[in-house]
């Protein structure tokens, strides 16, 4: 049965790909590019075609023409589809075009196609049901993360100036949508034993990625917040007490889901960071913020040197660290990183996944 499903799967690229070469070029159909896309997504589940995958994302760099195309071709592919191997390879190239971090891009807004309800149609019920809620909650992330870009590109061109500093309330309400996608991420994971395959890990090797990312601009928000806390009413006060509280949860999850990532073989969370929580100090002092008495003592374990940059610990890292017994999210110091808003993911020494490219999301 394994065997015929390969060999139908086969038969369909083919098929596909030659239709595709039939096509006339117009500003919406690229023939070179919908062949791309369907070697990409190919219904073979043992392997990642890297090729064809770094050659969509070269054309993307290249000019936002491309971005039409392309576009056309993966919704043409992913509304058609039943096959979740298919389904996931085109959310991972999806991931990977965000990734890019190309202007056109991050103008998409919400996904242009919907894998919500997704249904493989080759495997009987029981077998396809995790491969099912994989599919949908990668959906989930990516749909989201692609909203999000989307708000964050309006609210950056609606600053006069790049420098200019966010009110609080909108920085909180940031900070909240990045909770939000880090949720999201949880919930991409294999629920069956019979899922660890390659083609799965190698999904969650992109997801481990992306964690990393988001993680760290959370610790940074978190810091920066506090760094202006005393000068906050009580209402912003009351919205960072939330945002905190859900930062402690989001701690013992992640330390939860790097293990489960460890235990299953992903190769990107063989060396996870150390999560430890907020102080409890912190916590109290906002707190009293809110109860409007605070004495305005200094949180010392959240707020990084001025012109520092605050990101998420590696034990083995090499630089210096700043905490005690209590601090969470460990603090980390370090000069060498010049924009604090762009996360160095060098540490861990990882790539993009699919393509190979640096690892940019927004």
């Amino acid at each position: 049965m394994k065997l015929w499903r390969r060999a139908s799967g086969a038969l369909k690229d083919r098929n596909s790909i030659w239709l595709a070469s039939l096509s006339r070029r117009t500003p919406l159909r690229n023939p070179n590019i919908e062949s791309a896309v369907i070697k990409a997504t190919n219904h073979d589940e043992s392997r990642v075609d890297y090729r064809n995958s770094q050659r969509v994302f070269t054309w993307i760099r290249l000019s936002p023409a491309y971005l039409r195309p392309f576009i056309w071709a993966l919704c043409t592919r992913m509304e058609k589809t039943r096959s979740w191997v298919v389904a996931l390879k085109g959310l991972m190239l999806m991931h990977g075009v965000f990734c890019c971090k190309v202007p056109s891009v991050q103008r998409i807004g919400r996904l242009p196609f919907d894998l919500s309800n997704f249904k493989d149609g080759h495997l009987n019920p029981v077998q396809a049901w995790g491969y099912n809620a994989f599919v949908r909650a990668y959906y989930a992330f990516l749909d989201q993360k692609s909203a999000f870009i989307f708000m964050d590109l309006q609210e950056r061109k609606g600053r006069t100036k790049e420098t200019e500093e966010k009110p609080m309330l909108q920085e909180l309400s940031r900070l909240q949508k990045l909770q939000v996608l880090l949720d999201l991420l949880f919930q991409i994971k294999p629920l069956d034993d019979g899922m660890n395959m390659s083609l799965i890990l190698e999904a969650m090797d992109c997801i481990i990625i992306e964690i990393y990312d988001i993680y760290s601009r959370i610790c940074n928000a978190i810091a920066r917040l506090l760094m202006r806390i005393y000068s906050a009413g009580k209402a912003e006060a009351t919205a960072a007490l939330r945002v905190l509280q859900k930062a402690i949860i989001q701690g013992e999850e992640l330390s939860l889901y790097f293990e489960f990532c460890r235990d299953i073989g992903v190769l990107n969370a063989s060396e996870y960071p150390k999560v430890e929580q907020i102080p409890e100090e912190d916590i109290r002092e906002v707190e009293r913020i809110i109860n409007g008495v605070s004495q305005g003592t200094n949180m010392k374990n959240w707020v990084p040197q001025e012109d520092n940059a605050i990101i998420v610990a590696r034990e083995s890292g090499r630089v210096n660290e700043g905490n005690n017994a209590k601090s969470g999210l460990k603090t980390i110091i370090t000069d060498n990183w010049e924009n604090p808003s762009e996360p160095d993911l060098s540490a861990w020494s990882v790539k993009w996944a699919v393509c190979g490219c640096d690892f940019h999301l927004y």
